[in-house]
């Protein structure tokens, strides 16, 4: 039985481990909330407390790195800390898993690595990136730093906006005014982020960069509106007078060309749940 470690049991670390205990792996995972461990347990979920803080912090975590296979799953929390918090809590974690058993490392990140500006491009995982055009330079020197290890191979993952279920796109701009509405969408469904993750892991794919976002980018327009009409969420007040070349597209298509099918192609067809 292959067994990993999720560090970070969260929106969609939780599900994950779900998915892969359905599918015969050994899963444990870490949270940084002792309660929230206790109830996970008591769900049937080897939950761990572990912290990064940026030094690690917890009980029995050293449970986490006798697994062959981690996936990283904590993204810098920029409004409550520094970008250098996060490169540090990194620092410790890569120290740790030099030292372990873990040889397959799935981290997670976002394709706010790429450039914010909105110019009508659409980026691959080919775009060079450099701390001076990159969209988030922390998430930039993360990726870097767990790509040069050379005690375990790593897959980056580049999530687009992560919703369905409980995160609802619609409910975010409810009654505002000046809603931009006219550009395309980089999303993913949460189920969808879960199944590339295990994707990933048994399919062996390591020593890559995917973007995981939806194949189909719909119009923002059309899907706040379509929340509105099935979920009854109240619609924007007023949109924002629609420019030309002001899409940022990201492209999945390195993912898709593995053979991985999305069961949520197009962020119109989301599910959610009130």
């Amino acid at each position: 039985m292959k067994k990993v470690a999720v560090i970070g049991l969260g929106w969609i670390g939780l599900p994950l481990a779900n998915f892969l205990q359905d599918r015969n792996w050994e899963v444990c995972g870490s949270t940084t909330s002792k309660a929230k461990c206790a109830s996970l347990q008591e769900a049937g979920i080897s939950a761990i407390q572990f912290q990064l803080d940026p030094f690690p912090k917890g009980e029995g975590f050293q449970k986490l790195f006798e697994a062959e296979y981690m996936v990283i799953n904590i993204p810098p929390k920029s409004r409550s800390q520094s970008s250098g918090f996060y490169i540090e809590q990194l620092k410790y974690l890569m120290s740790m898993l030099g030292k372990s058993e873990v040889k397959k490392v799935v981290f997670v990140s976002s394709t706010g690595v790429y450039p914010s500006e909105k110019n009508g491009m659409t980026y691959t995982e080919d775009f060079v990136l450099t701390k001076e055009n990159a969209g988030n330079p922390t998430l930039l020197t993360a990726e870097k730093m767990v790509l040069s290890e050379n005690n375990f191979d790593t897959t980056i993952i580049r999530f687009g906006g992560l919703l369905g279920v409980d995160r609802i796109p619609g409910r975010y701009f409810s009654g505002k005014d000046q809603v931009v509405g006219h550009t395309r969408v980089n999303f993913i469904h949460q189920e969808d982020a879960v199944r590339v993750m295990a994707w990933i892991l048994e399919e062996e794919l390591w020593g890559k960069t995917f973007n995981a976002v939806a194949p189909v980018h719909a119009v923002r327009k059309e899907i706040y509106e379509k929340n509105s009409h099935e979920l009854g969420i109240k619609p924007p007040k007023s949109y924002a007078p629609p420019k030309e070349g002001e899409d940022r597209l990201i492209s999945p298509e390195k993912l898709l060309s593995t053979g991985f099918e999305f069961h949520f192609p197009d962020p119109l067809d989301f599910t959610y749940v009130k």
